[in-house]
């Protein structure tokens, strides 16, 4: 107030006032003490230049009457002031970073492109151009503002970057207070009618008093104390301040084209492109340094996984060193120490609470540790204290890491996560550590008293010098010292016991063995028994034996052992034992020049009565058969159950071979007669294979030979045995290569079709084909079906067979000439486990949309098994076929389970009559009328029939005059190659009779 009050003191209050400030800031630096005081020295001595500067000039145009006027010497003491009020501020920016902040000085370059070109357009230039400037002046113009706005682009950085307090404020305020005073006051000095006293002047006073105060304050040292690296990350300050200043070019150039002519176009599109570069620069780097932050996260992650999974220390030190190695830069020397203290109190610089992560110099550290660090300048010290207060709120070390400081600075923030990782993992160790501590004394104190085994400490003449108390539960009494250790044992396992204890003072060493003793009640127990020799211990001086009763436990074993090599349903031996013996008995024949053999025993209808009767009776009958098997079999012989209704017999010793068969007849007699299960007779008939050592070198082959010849006795009828021969081996390797190659040519489509025509029996001409299966086979040529369909169903390949069946057989019928009214269908065999495939239905109709064959111009031949037992979801598939528009025909009519009344039930349209009853029906009137029968059912029905196998021209006039439609047979053709079915269908068309 004095100062706008008494005007002839005016000069001497400024200067006053301007020297004022720099004395605060100097006094505030020496009383907090701030880490770097250089910069606040520098905004001191900026100050003390501003207030030079204003001093000359206010007393230079102390005139009010007089145009004001500045003196080029006192513009040069501005200037200067600029100069080393910009230094201290970046100091202040960067004095807690040892490394360059790239992203900092990009956003500072954006600020200042943005707010120089409002600068230029609307303060410099209208004022550069204004005529009548001297050169002073024009220097003026220019170099005040651009200083200005230098100025403001420090005060914005430190507000983005540093820690908001206080002084942070008030830098901001004076910094801002005189940026709007000199830019007012250039232009009052432009117009030559700007003097002291002014309004003006609060904004200098802002700078003043604000800055001074900054200083005086205690929180001033935060400015300059070492922080965390500058992140390039955007955060909301910062990108309100990069969009503001990216706006300013596009928003300049749009106030000109809305007021008239736009100038300096060029240079404000050039400022544009440098903006819009700088901005993606900043957007690039922010980008890099989320990725390294991703990075720097998952290792921090794996760290922690790695310690939850660490049991000691040293394994969580290891983690601890791999992982801050991975965070460092490839290029980056480090070196870490993770120092744990001994009393779980203090971390490396004793401290009642830990405080924050911190950079100090390697000599700051205790001399040990300095030591180690020998070399680096920066060490970050991380106090090791769990957040959780696991530690009772103190350090349980401290992770020192050395490296380059802008490097520590760096990574400043994972480090010190890290450490709390770590520290909470050493704590959950320490403290499992002092629990097991406590608990051990306390654990074996009672572990002798309170255990079931019995201690004994036994002397040289194996008298019992101590017992411990578990010794009543055992032996019905504690007191056993003064007693013989041996008086113990029953009398037949004395000897050998008085063995073990001569054993264990001679050889110093102790072994386990089982003993028999007299426990309480006279009861036999048997106990397992250890030795420990300390007969040179003082506190001991003699054997330690220690006895545990095992009575249960070697019972339960044997009881194991029996069930893990005998069948629990028969008693009988099992698999595992069974081989085991068969390997031996085959060694024993070898070397004793005998003969063993082997019966591989199958029951015949074991699966039907399991099913009729019900499981229980299939248990029994297995018992029964095991009996029986056991009765016929001599004591020392083998008789095995091997799974389900599969038993196994070992002969060992015998004769000859005319003795092992003689078993096997046995067997299969003995067990053909039905066995009585409640009121009613089982059948037990078996089929038997029968294999001995004449053929076989080992047990292995002995067992194949066995599998074989029971494979040839199934195969040849119930209630049969077959003895091995070479040449079931040489089928079976045939079998198996047919396997083998049918597996490749499903792979490889090696299979092809032949097209039989079906006819009108009456000269309607070809209505159809039916698709008949080859497989062109590499060596053995074209095979016929009944070659490798058996095989085929066996071994689930018909299901990919077919599916190729019926893509090529339809791709073909979708080629083929039709004429008006007809159009001829093609007749697909598929077998009943394909139809029963999930999703068949779907299948077949995708496969004639890809081929474009009208559903009506397929045929599916199926069999009669299929509809057989009532399956209601077959019956509703086929119906969803036949719905469709695809027709179904029964294939082999009348040569398997023929039911007339499934001919009633099912939506069927065609019967094809086996050729078994055409090829009789010229010579058999009962086949004839049999034949008509069907097909008057049939046409009573609905249902077209088609005869099969037509080889001569009497059966198809027979088969006209009973009624039967159509037919196929070697008569009209054999079956076609595809390509062979076009011009049979053209001479068909051009004259239907011809065929």
């Amino acid at each position: 107030m004095l100062y706008y009050v008494i005007r002839p003191w005016q000069v001497g209050l400024w200067a006053a006032l301007g020297l004022s400030g720099a004395a605060a800031v100097v006094y505030g630096v020496r009383r907090n003490r701030p880490r770097k005081p250089r910069p606040w020295h520098l905004l001191a001595g900026a100050l003390v230049l501003f207030a030079v500067g204003d001093f000359f000039s206010a007393v230079l145009n102390s005139d009010y009457l007089a145009p004001y006027d500045v003196p080029f010497l006192v513009d040069m003491v501005f200037l200067a002031m600029f100069v080393v009020m910009s230094a201290g501020l970046m100091g202040l920016a960067r004095s807690g970073w040892a490394m360059r902040d790239r992203a900092g000085v990009l956003d500072a370059v954006t600020l200042i492109l943005g707010l120089g070109l409002l600068a230029w357009m609307f303060i410099i230039e209208p004022r550069f151009r204004t005529p009548g400037l001297t050169a002073v002046d024009q220097i003026a113009a220019v170099a005040y503002p651009l200083a200005d706005l230098l100025l403001l682009a420090m005060v914005v950085r430190i507000v983005l970057v540093a820690r908001w307090s206080a002084p942070v404020a008030l830098l901001a305020a004076g910094g801002i207070g005189m940026f709007v005073s000199d830019n007012l006051h250039l232009f009052a000095r432009l117009d030559g009618f700007w003097h002291i006293g002014g309004s003006l002047d609060i904004g200098w006073m802002l700078l003043y008093w604000g800055w001074g105060l900054a200083a005086l304050l205690p929180s001033m040292v935060w400015l300059t104390e070492p922080r965390p690296a500058p992140t390039a990350e955007l955060s909301g300050r910062r990108v309100v301040v990069l969009g503001l200043s990216s706006f300013i070019p596009p928003m300049v150039l749009l106030f000109q084209a809305l007021r008239g002519p736009v100038r300096n176009a060029e240079g404000i599109a050039l400022l544009c492109i440098a903006m819009f570069v700088l901005v993606l620069i900043r957007l690039l780097d922010a980008m890099r340094i989320h990725r390294q932050a991703l990075t720097r996260e998952r290792m921090l992650r794996e760290a922690g996984v790695g310690m939850v999974a660490a049991t000691d220390i040293d394994q969580i030190s290891d983690v601890v060193r791999d992982t801050a190695t991975g965070l460092m830069p490839s290029h980056a020397e480090h070196r870490v120490i993770l120092a744990i203290e001994e009393n779980e109190r203090t971390a490396v610089e004793p401290q009642a609470k830990p405080g924050p992560a911190v950079l100090c110099r390697t000599g700051e550290l205790p001399p040990e540790h300095a030591q180690e660090l020998a070399g680096f300048d920066t060490v970050l010290s991380c106090p090791l204290a769990p957040a959780d207060g696991t530690s009772g709120g103190h350090s349980v070390g401290t992770l020192l890491v050395a490296a380059e400081e802008d490097v520590l600075q760096t990574l400043q923030g994972a480090l010190e996560v890290l450490a709390l990782q770590a520290a909470l993992a050493l704590s959950r160790i320490m403290l499992n550590d002092e629990v097991n501590r406590r608990d051990s004394e306390a654990y074996f104190r009672a572990l002798v008293h309170n255990t079931a085994d019995v201690i004994m400490i036994v002397g040289g003449d194996d008298e019992i010098r101590y017992c411990s108390p578990s010794a009543a539960a055992m032996f019905g009494r504690e007191a056993l010292e003064g007693n013989h250790l041996l008086d113990l044992v029953v009398p037949e396992e004395r000897e050998r016991s008085g063995g073990y204890l001569l054993r264990a003072r001679q050889e110093r060493r102790g072994e386990t063995t089982d003993w028999t003793v007299w426990g309480f009640g006279d009861r036999r127990l048997q106990v397992e028994v250890s030795s420990r020799d300390l007969r040179e211990d003082p506190a001991v001086a003699g054997l330690v034996i220690t006895l545990r009763d095992v009575t249960q436990r070697r019972r339960l074993e044997r009881e194991l052992t029996h069930r893990a090599f005998h069948d629990s349903l028969t008693g009988l031996a099992n698999r595992a034992l069974f081989i085991d013996r068969v390997t031996l008995a085959v060694d024993r024949a070898r070397r004793n020049g005998s003969i063993a053999g082997v019966l591989f025993i199958d029951l015949d209808d074991f699966k039907d009565v399991n099913d009729t009767m019900g499981h229980p009776v299939g248990d029994e009958l297995l018992t029964a058969v095991a009996e029986r098997l056991k009765g016929v079999l001599r004591p020392h012989d083998t008789a095995a159950r091997l799974g389900g209704d599969e038993f196994a017999a070992l002969i060992e010793d015998s004769t000859g071979t005319g003795a092992i068969e003689a078993v096997a007849e046995r067997v299969v007699r003995v067990l053909s007669v039905p066995v009585p299960v409640g009121d009613q007779p089982v059948p037990a008939g078996a089929s038997v294979g029968v294999a001995t050592t004449r053929h076989a070198h080992d047990g292995d082959e002995l067992l194949r030979h066995a599998d074989l010849a029971l494979y040839s006795a199934k195969g040849e009828g119930k209630g049969q045995w077959r003895r091995y021969q070479p040449a079931l081996h040489e089928a079976l390797v045939e079998r198996l290569q047919l396997k083998a190659d049918l597996d490749r040519a499903v792979a490889e489509e090696e299979f092809s079709l032949r097209f039989q025509p079906v006819v009108g029996l009456t000269g309607a001409g070809t209505v159809g084909f039916e698709a008949l299966v080859r497989w062109e086979h590499p060596s053995r040529g074209t095979l016929a079906p009944g070659e490798f369909i058996g095989l085929a169903e066996e071994s689930g390949l018909i299901v990919p067979i077919g599916t190729q069946v019926v893509r090529q057989a339809l791709a073909t019928a979708a080629r083929w000439p039709t004429r008006a009214g007809l159009s001829p269908y093609v007749s697909i065999n598929i077998s009943a486990r394909q139809f029963r495939t999930p999703g068949v239905v779907a299948d077949l109709l995708r496969e004639l949309d890809e081929a474009g064959l009208p559903a009506h111009r397929m045929m599916l031949e199926i069999v009669e098994t299929l509809l057989l037992h009532e399956d209601e979801e077959v019956w509703a598939d086929l119906a969803e076929l036949r719905e469709a528009g695809v027709r179904v025909a029964i294939d082999d009519f009348g040569t398997g389970y023929s039911s007339l009344s499934y001919l009633r039930q099912m939506s069927l349209d065609v019967v094809k009559l086996d050729k078994s009853f055409v090829g009789e029906i010229a010579v058999s009137a009962q086949q004839r009328a049999l034949v008509e029968g069907i097909v008057r059912l049939a046409n009573t029905l609905g249902l077209e029939v088609i005869a099969e196998g037509i080889e001569t021209q009497e059966q198809r006039d027979i088969l006209a005059d009973i009624g039967c439609p159509f037919g196929q047979g070697y008569l009209f053709s054999k079956p076609l190659p595809g390509g062979e079915t076009f011009p049979w269908l053209v001479d068909d068309l051009d004259d239907p009779a011809a065929h």
